[in-house]
């Protein structure tokens, strides 16, 4: 994907957007200007590079393996109570204040992380190398779109694309982003599943009879099997089923149809 922004999961005047660029790990904040003519413009407040490189723990350096010329970029981006969460596609998720200044902190790794893939220009993609077990074990590349659900002001879940095994990793959205499990959006009767899936949105505030405990919004990047409620592609809505208390198995979606 091209460029993404993030939105925060509170309402707040004047929240200044962020953004990311294709085939680089640079984050900016931007403020969003009027300008002349009722057109809206921006003004860049600040930047922030991401590593692109890595010193593993036998003291050697890796580098994700992509095409030439290209870095590592970033995909998803979720802003939560003055904390931003970026989905680096081949490394995994890192936090680091809304407004860019301090420190990153990698909370979780891709499986792949450091392992020694070789880039093949013939089919031009990476030949999986020697994995000496420097990975993560939750999120498969690519690290994908992040959103977070709210069950109270400091409490809910932090959800990850994890698109190379077609799953969503579930995080604590409070204190140290503990993990706390797994799900995948399989399909039902009439309709697919979500695979290679880019991203999410979720919200738990309530939507009616239908949908008292929010929607979560999911991305299906593979019409497969085909001709499955195809008038849902790309996107489903999906239900997320009540509370679940903390450590506990993480919300099982479910597919809902609902006119679409």
């Amino acid at each position: 994907m091209g460029a993404t922004s993030c939105a925060s999961t509170r309402s707040t005047p004047r929240r200044p957007p962020r953004g990311s660029r294709r085939h680089e790990t640079r984050l900016g904040l931007l403020e969003l200007v009027a300008a002349p003519g009722g057109k809206v413009t921006y003004r860049k407040v600040r930047t922030l590079d991401l590593p692109s490189s890595f010193t593993l723990p036998d003291g050697s350096t890796w580098t994700p393996c992509l095409e030439p010329g290209e870095l590592p970029q970033v995909e998803g981006m979720v802003v939560d109570h003055g904390v931003l969460y970026a989905a680096q596609e081949d490394v995994g998720i890192w936090r680091l204040r809304a407004d860019l200044t301090g420190r990153p902190v990698l909370m979780d790794r891709v499986k792949e992380y450091g392992r020694q893939d070789t880039y093949d220009p013939a089919t031009e993609e990476c030949v999986p190398g020697q994995d000496r077990g420097y990975g993560g074990r939750h999120l498969a590349a690519d690290a994908e779109g992040l959103t977070v659900y709210q069950t109270g002001r400091d409490s809910g879940y932090l959800l990850a694309s994890s698109q190379g095994d077609d799953t969503f990793a579930v995080y604590d959205r409070a204190g140290r982003n503990a993990y706390l499990g797994q799900f995948r959006v399989g399909p039902g009767n009439r309709t697919d599943g979500a695979e290679a899936s880019d991203g999410a949105m979720a919200t738990s505030a309530p939507l009616g009879h239908a949908y008292p405990e929010g929607l979560l919004v999911v991305h299906d990047g593979a019409d497969s099997p085909p001709g499955l409620l195809r008038p849902l592609h790309p996107a489903r809505v999906l239900q997320v089923r009540p509370h679940v208390p903390h450590r506990r198995p993480c919300p099982t979606p479910r597919a809902a149809r609902r006119g679409l």
